[in-house]
């Protein structure tokens, strides 16, 4: 995902914003010069079956995590 973060980033000048998320790698949340889709397969999901969670960081870093097990903020397992 980290590349195809990579990829959007090189075409539209920056990350997708954390409203965007993961899915601006998919469908087109109409950011100019696009070129997308950045994977092919769709999104990749964590060991667990869930999706993984995305947060931008400013405007040159983002952060990709998983849930865990219990699929909770905090949770265990």
């Amino acid at each position: 995902m980290a590349a195809a973060l990579s990829l959007f980033r090189f075409d539209v000048g920056r990350y997708p914003s954390t409203v965007e998320g993961l899915q601006a790698l998919m469908l087109d949340p109409g950011a100019e010069n696009r070129a997308g889709p950045y994977l092919s397969g769709g999104l990749p999901v964590d060991f667990w079956g869930k999706a993984f969670q995305y947060r931008a960081v400013g405007a040159n870093a983002f952060e990709i995590w998983s849930l865990g097990a219990d699929g909770e903020e905090g949770g265990t397992g």
